[in-house]
């Protein structure tokens, strides 16, 4: 728990991600990652020189057309005093059955996203906190080379002008073993995802690539993670204009 704490509040620091005051919602899918920054931040808060509070928002997907029991996630975060938000959404029947979707994923993630900002939105919050570590943005990096032809990662902290709201991804320097000990280590309520295609995506392909390359090229997912932080450290940074 130590070393995310410090990797968490290192890229927060760095990137200046949360001010004085601010209201952060933590998207919560129910997976380690999303579970981890929420723990992370939450531990954060408490002795963080700028103060702020956290409200964690879920998505439900309803995948099957049923609904996903979060209880045990409600639970937790009522035991550290922070709102859970669940909104049940057309999302599985829209890219599944609606749209039938070949590549279901870019779909399902765009309105994702869009479900939780205008949730961020509706709670009062002006940051939106997301779970994506350094293997995500390593994985993204080969991604957007071979699927789109260009060199760009994920942004540790970007500002989305039509909803206003800054999106922030404060397990940046984190990896994803890091996560899963962490997250065996605390417990933490981590939930199956029921989607369909989980496992069988172009993500997990690439995943999959990169540890055959690693084995004649060493380190190659921190490279890459490492690579794209320092291309975004030599842009100047997108920020809200009314700060």
């Amino acid at each position: 728990m130590k070393e995310l704490l410090s990797r968490c509040r290192a890229a927060v620091d760095r990137y200046g991600m949360i001010p004085d005051g601010a209201s952060v919602a933590v998207g919560v899918s129910g997976g380690k990652d999303s579970l981890c920054v929420l723990l992370a931040l939450d531990e954060l808060r408490r002795f963080y020189p700028n103060r702020f509070v956290l409200t964690a928002l879920t998505a439900d997907p309803c995948f099957g057309g049923k609904e996903t029991d979060y209880s045990a996630i409600t639970e937790w975060c009522g035991q550290r005093g922070i709102p859970h938000i669940i909104r049940r959404t057309r999302l599985w029947e829209i890219v599944f059955t609606e749209r039938r979707e070949s590549n279901p994923c870019s779909l399902c993630a765009r309105m994702r996203r869009g479900i939780l900002h205008n949730m961020a939105k509706e709670a009062g919050c002006g940051i939106v906190a997301l779970g994506h570590h350094a293997d995500d943005a390593a994985e993204t990096v080969m991604m957007n080379l071979l699927c789109g032809g260009r060199f760009a990662g994920l942004p540790a902290k970007s500002w989305l002008d039509r909803k206003e709201l800054h999106v922030i991804r404060p397990l940046i320097f984190c990896s994803e073993a890091l996560c899963e000990r962490t997250a065996r280590r605390m417990t933490l309520p981590v939930v199956k995802s029921g989607c369909p295609v989980d496992g069988d995506t172009e993500r997990s392909r690439v995943r999959g690539l990169i540890e055959q390359l690693e084995d004649s090229y060493p380190d190659l997912r921190a490279k890459l993670a490492h690579a794209a932080q320092a291309a975004e450290d030599r842009q100047p940074p997108t920020v809200n204009p009314n700060q």
